[in-house]
Order: structure tokens, then C-alpha cells, then sequence
């Protein structure tokens, strides 16, 4: 395949299209086209492009417009229940805006890996009583953490490489525990790309 030589796409980007560019992977990755860490990736390479073409290359994938009103291919999920036992999900998932994870004497462990996000942000409540959760968040990504614990406590250690953009997308935990609690890590080596 050549280099495209064109004019247009080497005329240098203004930081209106960087935005355009960015609202787009926005939009794609509400509708299920991008994963949290592809949004993740693209947004840094469309904040980083110098010239049209970059950004050409970063949307080159993507429609031109949000679907109008498309069904979701799958299930949007929005409860997890870890009671006395446990539930383990990675993979591709979709996932709404806002969802809830109650552990009672077990947990649920979710990799975000792989999840699409209605919306591009994601805010989990998490309530635990002698139990907890692991959260696995792709590089690129901001986690903020809030929330309560009496006998318990959270452990925040997301991925630091590569750090993330001021515009990535962000993740807030939001945890309440009673002998329990949530760990976020990095995916396991095994589950990346």
C-alpha cells in the first residue's frame, strides 16, 4: 500500500478537528464499536496527530455518524451478584453507564478489557459485606475511587503505562464495605490485546 501523498491529508490538524475526531471515537465507542482500551488507544493518537492524515487513520474505521437508534447487538448488563459464591466475567461485554456489584460472602471479578461502555464512561457502585470484587481496568484509562469501609478497604493499582490522556475515558469506583473489599488492577498479561 502507498503513503497517501495528497495535500489534504498533509496539511497540518487544528485542535477543533483533534476535538471532532475525538467526539467520533466518543460516539463509536457508545455504540458498542470501540472497547474501553481502543477508545483509550485512539483518543491519545487523535490528540497526537499532527496532520489530517493521522487523524484520517484513526477514524478510518468508523462511520461517519452515530447509527440512528440501532438495537444493541447484545445485552446491556447493569447488576452483578456475588452471593456465598462468585461470578467471573471477561471477554467482550457491554456494559451501561452506570452498573452495580452487591457481594455477600463471595465477589464478582469483571475485566473491562474487552467491555464496550454505553456512553464512554463508566460508574460502578460496589457494595460488599465479607466479600469483594477485583476490577481490571485496560491501560489508558483514569480510575477515580470513592466510598466507605469499616473493616475492609479497597486496593487502587491500575495500569500506569501507558498514562493516560486528560481526556481519556474515566471509570469511578464507587465502594462501600463492611469486612470486605475491591481491588482494581491491570488485566492479566494473558487477557491484553
Amino acid at each position: 500500500m502507498q503513503p497517501d501523498d495528497s495535500a489534504e491529508t498533509s496539511v497540518r490538524a487544528s485542535d477543533a478537528e483533534r476535538e471532532q475526531a475525538v467526539d467520533r471515537l466518543k460516539g463509536a465507542a457508545a455504540e458498542g464499536r470501540l472497547t474501553l482500551e481502543e477508545l483509550a488507544d485512539r483518543t491519545e493518537a487523535a490528540y497526537g496527530a499532527t496532520v489530517r492524515g493521522e487523524l484520517e487513520r484513526v477514524v478510518a474505521d468508523l462511520p461517519a455518524a452515530p447509527s440512528p437508534a440501532a438495537p444493541a447487538p447484545t445485552k446491556t448488563r447493569r447488576t452483578f451478584v456475588g452471593i456465598m459464591g462468585g461470578d467471573s466475567i471477561r471477554g467482550p461485554i457491554r456494559l451501561a453507564d452506570r452498573c452495580t456489584i452487591v457481594n455477600v460472602m463471595g465477589g464478582v471479578d469483571l475485566d473491562l478489557s474487552r467491555a464496550t461502555i454505553e456512553g464512554g464512561e463508566l460508574t460502578l457502585r460496589i457494595f460488599s459485606l465479607m466479600g469483594g470484587s477485583t476490577i481490571r481496568v485496560p491501560p489508558g484509562v483514569h480510575v477515580e475511587r470513592s466510598g466507605f469501609s469499616l473493616m475492609g478497604g479497597d486496593s487502587v493499582r491500575p495500569p500506569d503505562d501507558p498514562p493516560p490522556s486528560p481526556d481519556a475515558p474515566v471509570i469511578r469506583i464507587r465502594s462501600f464495605n463492611l469486612m470486605g473489599g475491591t481491588n482494581v488492577r491491570p488485566p492479566r498479561r494473558r487477557d491484553r490485546g
